[in-house]
């Protein structure tokens, strides 16, 4: 195995608030490292970053929890980290003069392998053709009639009514119906084969960096705000406090039950057969 303090570990996550906010101290030199390094992280979307860990490209790395279902034989789930909680799922939106069927929809995703595409087919298993977009641009795919409905995720959700949009299903809120459960989203993910004592120093680092900002919240602002999609203070600001809590220091039993019961049933549905068919898929 090649040692962390030769190379550096690689690291990726998504240039969301909630993300930046979690990375900011970490990234910054905030928080004291005795065992590892980091290589400067990749700022990608979460799509992005689920495909490249089906290939295992980065050490350390932000991925989907339906993503996470593909990938249990290289990458372990971090108890630090994840945007997980009630009240913060996808929205399936439409415009509000869409007459024709759930059934009979094109309906945009965010990415093929996200939590909210896993979340739509589990809600509406017979669903209309879906086309995958990137997340920022669903809005604007509905609005101009390319598509019937699209499920949005990240700063869209604070938005879609301004863009004339209506919400026909909460797919975070029919989850925690059915599930009583928290609706799990997102995670780090760290490679199995870094090693425990690497993997727990990395998880310690990620939590101590969240408590970091909960601490200093003004002092992350600069670094959110240049990677932001949405510019707005109050978007910004409702962003983090609906998807960074107390599930984002540390799982805990009933974080560890929901993404359980979210893979359990992806398996039921027929997904989650092997990494080996998601990069053929891929």
């Amino acid at each position: 195995m090649v040692s962390p303090l030769t190379l550096g570990l690689t690291l990726g996550y998504s240039p969301c608030p909630n993300d930046t906010f979690i990375f900011y101290a970490l990234m910054h030199g905030k928080i004291p490292l005795q065992h590892i390094q980091l290589s400067p992280p990749a700022l990608e979307d979460v799509e992005t970053l689920n495909q490249w860990a089906l290939h295992t490209r980065l050490d350390v790395t932000k991925i989907s929890f339906h993503a996470l279902g593909y990938l249990q034989d290289t990458y372990t789930m971090l108890n630090a980290g994840a945007a997980l909680g009630r009240g913060c799922g996808p929205l399936l939106i439409t415009r509000p003069d869409q007459l024709t069927a759930p059934s009979s929809w094109k309906i945009a995703i965010p990415g093929k392998y996200t939590t909210a595409a896993l979340l739509l087919k589990l809600f509406l298993p017979e669903h209309g053709e879906l086309f995958v977009l990137p997340f920022d641009t669903i809005l604007e795919a509905i609005q101009e009639g390319r598509v019937d409905a699209g499920v949005i995720i990240h700063e869209s959700r604070f938005t879609y009514q301004d863009n004339g949009l209506v919400c026909i299903q909460d797919l975070g809120e029919w989850w925690e119906k059915e599930t009583m459960l928290p609706i799990p989203l997102g995670c780090i993910a760290a490679k199995k084969e870094l090693g425990q004592q690497t993997i727990q120093e990395v998880e310690q680092a990620i939590a101590a960096s969240l408590d970091w900002a909960f601490a200093h919240p003004d002092a992350c602002t600069e670094y959110i705000r240049q990677h932001a999609q949405e510019m707005d203070k109050q978007v910004i600001a409702d962003h983090i406090e609906l998807y960074v809590n107390d599930f984002s220091l540390d799982l805990t039993s009933i974080g560890r039950a929901a993404v359980h019961e979210l893979l359990r049933r992806g398996k039921k549905a027929g997904m989650f057969t092997s990494s080996a068919a998601f990069n053929k898929a891929s």
